[in-house]
Formats: structure tokens, sequence, C-alpha cells
């Protein structure tokens, strides 16, 4: 179906970007062959760094007329294999694509390349009191985060990626540039085909460029930690407080297994109990106030057997890192296996169900499993070691805890993305649907070289 990456391709390659932006050495091809996650490796044959987007356009037209396969790379933070290079061919890496391009203070956006990292961002945006709000964790790039429409621990407040978009200009399968959307708040012309593109995963397009819609930098701010003896109780707990209206900023579930691994390893001294994460944001100092009295209330109802809160910066900056480490303080408890990495999605009102069975799963298998997630906006992970033994039952458990979130009107994955492992799972969540995105995608790149393998099963 494809055709191979021959020295003549490598060659006109070179000619299109130039030699220093071009490689085929093993040492780059293997750098570049997975994401984070623990699917299988993959090399490109050939990664070209662009460097604008005539460059991206040229590399597109090209591939589309030799039938050469093209993968996007960001920053390889991925999760579910999404930048992997399955049929191998180009690895576009948009590494050299980091710049902020405007920063439109006075409307609240910014314009920015995709290979920019989101820290990095929002480090140059703090002079000027406004960050992007959407937080993966990891320094994942902004054209990644929009090919998978990443969210975060803020998306309960300020909504996921997808929602903090206004324009993009994209590169299709042929070469063609495409500018969707506008700087405009309000749009009402035409198809949306930003939220198209978004979640796409490198498959409809290329992504060189976003202007992004960006929020204040709180004045106050505030963590709150309570820990349950049940997590039945802690889920309420989840619940009462997102439908409080106290607006909270971050709203996190972890289990107990997740709480005693970071407590452990970042010295927070939490119990290893069914714990929530909560932040909250405010312009006055009382108002803030009010909402913390208001959160212990509702948590000591709900059973807690323990309640802190704090409005001193370190010390809540203290705990989300914890947080956003997580994965890595739990990987480093299992240094010799790998992990099966999930994630799911269900309205609010559902979670409590789906916590009640992943956890008895858990339990009746007999399996190690670590959640921790979004509770706020109904977002679970599962972060499961596994060895060459263990993994069909890890399988195995991802499948039934997928398909319980598809029963329960959610999805099979709420930010991670399609990517590999999640193909299987698009028919049952979509059905005719699925068949609509094919003919999307057959409309867009009818010659299949974009990030080929992914999200159709």
């Amino acid at each position: 179906m494809y055709s191979p990456v021959t020295p003549e391709v490598v060659s006109h390659l070179t000619q299109l970007v130039g030699d220093e932006n071009i490689s085929t050495r093993q040492s780059d091809l293997d750098l570049h062959s997975q994401d984070q996650s623990a699917h299988e490796a993959h090399a490109p044959d050939v990664i070209v760094w662009v460097e604008n987007v005539a460059q991206v356009s040229r590399v597109l037209a090209y591939a589309n007329e030799q039938r050469i396969p093209v993968t996007g790379w960001g920053a390889g933070s991925s999760l579910e294999g999404n930048p992997i290079a399955l049929c191998g061919g180009i690895l576009v890496s948009f590494e050299h694509m980091n710049k902020i391009i405007a920063i439109h203070a006075d409307d609240f956006q910014v314009t920015v390349q995709p290979g920019l990292g989101y820290k990095d961002l929002n480090t140059q945006l703090a002079s000027h009191g406004l960050f992007f709000a959407p937080d993966p964790g990891a320094n994942a790039s902004i054209g990644g985060m929009l090919a998978n429409n990443a969210a975060g621990i803020r998306t309960v407040k300020y909504g996921a990626t997808k929602d903090n978009v206004l324009r993009m200009q994209v590169v299709l399968a042929d070469g063609r540039i495409v500018e969707a959307g506008s700087r405009s708040v309000k749009q009402s012309s035409g198809y949306d085909l930003v939220h198209l593109f978004i979640g796409s995963e490198g498959t409809l397009g290329l992504i060189t460029e976003a202007t992004l819609k960006l929020a204040p930098i709180a004045e106050h701010m505030s963590a709150a930690v309570a820990c349950f003896e049940r997590v039945d109780d802690a889920i309420q707990a989840v619940v009462a407080v997102r439908g409080s209206g106290t607006d909270p900023a971050a709203l996190e579930f972890l289990d107990a297994f997740s709480v005693g691994s970071i407590s452990e390893s970042n010295d927070l001294d939490l119990a290893a109990k069914p714990t929530i994460f909560m932040e909250f944001h405010a312009s006055h100092v009382g108002v803030l106030e009010g909402i913390l009295n208001t959160v212990r209330e509702i948590c000591q109802e709900a059973g807690a057997l323990n309640i802190k809160t704090t409005t001193n910066n370190a010390e809540r900056l203290k705990l989300w890192h914890a947080r956003h480490h997580a994965y890595e303080t739990i990987v480093r408890r299992h240094p010799d296996q790998k992990f099966y990495i999930s994630d799911v999605a269900v309205p609010i009102s559902a979670y409590p169900e789906l916590i009640a069975f992943i956890e008895t799963y858990r339990s009746e298998h007999n399996i190690t499993a670590y959640a921790l997630g979004h509770a706020g906006d109904g977002n679970i992970h599962i972060c499961t070691p596994f060895t060459a033994d263990t993994y069909r039952s890890v399988y195995d458990m991802n499948t039934e805890v997928v398909e319980k979130a598809i029963s329960l009107h959610g999805t099979a994955t709420g930010e991670h993305g399609v990517g590999i492992g999640k193909s299987r799972f698009m028919k049952m969540e979509h059905g005719l649907a699925l068949d609509v995105m094919h003919e999307v995608k057959q409309t867009l790149d009818p010659n299949w070289i974009l990030n080929p393998g992914k999200i159709f099963p």
C-alpha cells in the first residue's frame, strides 16, 4: 500500500528542508520510535525537523504524491501510542517550531507554533498575568495537546484544550494550507473545522499554528485535601463539591494505593486512604475563605477522616507537584515492570458506579492497579504494572473497565486519545458515526498517509 523510503526519497526531502533538518541515524530513529506508553516501539524510516509551514506543505505534498506515510511528532509525552510511526515512513517533528508568534494580551489570546511546550508557554505568559489553562502535567507540546484534545486537572473549571482554541492553521495531506476559525470569540460562520481537527491525532492534517484562549492568573488560590475511610464516601464528596457552586479549579480523586505512594515519596504526611485533592481560585481572600468553609462542611458530612486546607502558595505547589508526578512515583515502586495506562470518562453522576466497578474488579481478580484522575469531570486513570505473565489479566481488566464506562454513557478515552490501544472500542462507542469519520478521513486523506493505524480499528 505504501512506498518505501529510498535514498532518492531522502535526497529529495533534504532538498525540501535542508541537510541539517533530516536524519536517518538509528539513534535519532530510536528516540522517536516510542512515546510514554507501553505500546511496542516502531521506528520511522526518516525524521524531518520542519521550521515553517512552507516546509510542512512541501513535505506532505511530496509524501502524498509518492504514497509515503507521515506521522507528526510533538514532545513524545502521549500515553496511547498516538505518535508512534506504525508504518514507518516520514516522521515530521515540530520540535523546532516552538515560538510564540504573538501575544494578544488585551484579547486574552496568544498565537503559537505547535512545538512549544505548554509549560514553556505559561512561563512566558506569566509576565502578562495570563496563562493557558489546560494542564496535562507533562510539558506536552501545544500541537500534541491539540491533536489529542488534552485536558488535565483544571478541566473542571476551564475546559479541555478544545474549549480554549479559536483558530488553527492546518496542512492537509496533499499540502494545502487551511486556515480554520478566527480570533473572534464568537463565531457562527460555516462548519466548525477547528474542532474537526482537534482530537484527530494527526490523521486529517498537521497543525502548524494556533490561537489559544487565555485566562487571567487568579490573585488568590487555595488547596484542600480530604481523606476518607471508604471510596464511596470520597466519591460522594466529589459529586457534592462539584454541585455546590464553589467552582473548583481542580477536583482530583486518588485511591489509597496512589496516595500512599505520593505521600511517602514527597513527604506529605497523608494517610494511605481514598483522598480528594481540590483547588479553588478567587479574586478576594474573603471569597476564598467562604469557599473553603463550604468545602469543609461538605467533606465532613461525607465522612472525611481528615481535611487540610492551605492558602500558602508553596504548600499548594508541593501538593500539586506530587499529584502531577504521581505516575513517575508509582513507576519507581515497580522498577522491573511495564505499565498499562488507561483512561476513561463518564458523566459525573455515574462516577461512583464506575469507581465501585474498578475497586471490585481489582479486588476479585487480585490485580495491583492505581486509580487516580480528574474526578470533577468524570475522568479516571488506571495505572497497572504488569509482567509477561500478568499482561493478559491486566489487558482484560482494561477491556472490562472501558466497556463499563461506555455502558454508563461515557467514553473509552477522556483525554489520552484513541491512539493504538483504544481503536478496538471505536465501533462500540460510536456505531454508525465511525463510518462518518471514515468518510471524512477518506475525503481529506484519500491515500491514508497521515498517521496510519490510529483511531480506526
